[in-house]
């Protein structure tokens, strides 16, 4: 019996936020962490399964969408712009206490743009333009229509386009490429240096049951040697992406019932060249193809992963029954349970178009693939292009208990027990982005009682500066929060 107040289970960006979160808060709390594979962050949080934008919704079109009276709907973008926010401050907060390593290990300064053609998206892109700028958090973006700038900005995109084509685009110099696999390792080697802090890999969570003082019964094998134990936790918290809600039925909670999960598989286009690399210095995001889902919205991509310039462009969608990349085909299978086989049903139902856009995506061969890259890159060729295999998604499928059936959601959601023992995570974008809002958003929900004490608020305050203030109805705080973080991780102000 390996008994612990805290269990995280999972090796990821969410579960490493909540660890630090807990030990700075209280240093005497005992942790255990269960992660199945070998390593950290091998999963959604890696570089190569993780989009990286800092999902601060400068770039991100699915985040800004018009309204039945033709106006552009910009809430969620500026919540999710203040929610990197909070993101920036606790990492300049660890880098400043010599908790993780050099901020140039997993963020990097890279500008976001936001690229359409025709006239229709034109007009489309400059409304939004005009509905953003007027917000704290978006002021310093740029418009623009002329071919002149647009090359200045992208040249890579704008080489042997055709210059009759009506084109625009945004442009946030702010923007920011995060390596979170590298960023979770640097927070698990932290960690794994703190007392009451155990992290077991090749662990895998079997089962979970609720004790009658409330507690947990976990049952754990141990992989590698095929022996499986037991251990009790007051709180548990399943952060293992694809594979919460599997784990969430298991621990057959009330709150749970009704949950299905819609997985999502998806590709890139890897650049070969290092020629064509080093032209490229942007992320250029265009708009998601009719039908597709938000995590495909396409991409050409500048990235720093592990030290390296690399160029993406995709991510292609897919499916699979697969609910994690180093899953098993049965996990779709698997989750089926009474209670949500008609909301899932019913979801797929409403989401024909989705599934007739995944079909064709799987269906897609090299070809098809380069001349969705030449949209963005004109001059590209398919030698300088490999195709890998990206992370995997589940979308939450959630009952609609008003009308019946079930929903298919798009973003993330915290559920927990009502007695607050016990939390998962499910969903996906924007995720890791804004893994400290979520993290915060769980210590609110499920340590309410430690959250009122002036020691806990006092810690919050200093690792994060604008906590429970709007930074976006707060021009001076603002400005100093983006100038005091981008000093500490070495990004441009």
């Amino acid at each position: 019996m390996k008994e612990a107040e805290v269990t995280l289970v999972g090796a990821g960006i969410m579960s490493a936020t909540l660890a630090v979160f807990l030990k700075e808060l209280n240093p005497n709390v005992t942790i255990n962490i269960y992660e199945r594979l070998n390593q950290a962050a091998l999963e959604s949080s890696d570089a190569w399964n993780n989009a990286g934008t800092g999902h601060s919704a400068f770039c991100e079109l699915n985040y800004t969408t018009l309204n039945e009276k033709g106006e552009i709907e910009c809430q969620k973008a500026v919540h999710i712009a203040e929610q990197f926010l909070l993101s920036r401050q606790f990492w300049s907060y660890l880098v400043e206490n010599d908790k993780i390593t050099s901020p140039d290990n997993f963020i990097h300064s890279v500008p976001h743009l936001s690229f359409v053609w025709g006239s229709e998206n034109v007009s489309y892109l400059k409304k939004r333009y005009e509905a953003l700028v007027k917000n704290t958090l978006f002021s310093d973006m740029q418009f623009s229509t002329n071919k002149k700038q647009l090359n200045d900005w992208m040249p890579l995109v704008m080489e042997n386009r055709n210059t009759d084509e009506e084109l625009a685009a945004t442009y946030m110099n702010k923007g920011t490429d995060v390596n979170f696999g590298a960023l979770t390792r640097s927070l698990f080697d932290y960690l794994e240096k703190q007392n009451n802090v155990a992290i077991y890999y090749n662990h895998e969570v079997k089962k979970l049951e609720q004790n009658d003082d409330s507690s947990w019964r976990l049952k754990i094998n141990e992989t590698l040697k095929d022996e499986t134990f037991k251990t009790n936790s007051k709180f548990v918290f399943l952060g293992a992406g694809g594979g919460a809600l599997l784990l969430l039925e298991k621990a057959d909670i009330d709150e749970s019932e009704g949950f299905g999960g819609f997985p999502v598989s998806g590709q890139w286009l890897k650049c070969n060249n290092p020629k064509i690399i080093e032209k490229h210095h942007v992320k250029v995001y265009g708009k998601a193809n009719v039908g597709a889902p938000p995590m495909s919205v396409p991409h050409l991509d500048s990235r720093n992963i592990d030290g390296k310039k690399e160029l993406l462009f995709g991510p292609f969608a897919g499916f699979s029954t697969k609910f994690l990349k180093n899953g098993s085909y049965l996990d779709l299978i698997k989750s089926l349970e009474l209670d949500n086989i008609f909301p899932m049903l019913s979801a797929g139902w409403q989401n024909i178009p989705l599934v007739e856009y995944l079909i064709k995506e799987v269906l897609q061969s090299d070809d098809d693939r380069l001349e969705a890259l030449k949209k963005y890159f004109p001059n590209a060729k398919k030698e300088d292009w490999v195709l890998l295999e990206a992370g995997q998604r589940v979308q939450i499928i959630k009952k609609d208990k008003i009308k019946g059936g079930g929903n298919l959601e798009f973003g993330t959601e915290l559920i927990s027990s009502k007695d607050n023992t016990l939390t998962a995570l499910l969903g996906a974008s924007p995720g890791a982005s804004t893994a400290v809002a979520i993290m915060l958003q769980l210590l609110e929900d499920c340590f309410q009682d430690e959250l009122k004490t002036d020691n806990w608020q006092q810690k919050l305050k200093e690792m994060i500066p604008s906590y429970g203030i709007s930074l976006n109805e707060n021009p001076e705080l603002a400005h100093k929060i983006a100038k005091e973080t981008s000093k500490t991780l070495n990004l441009k102000f």
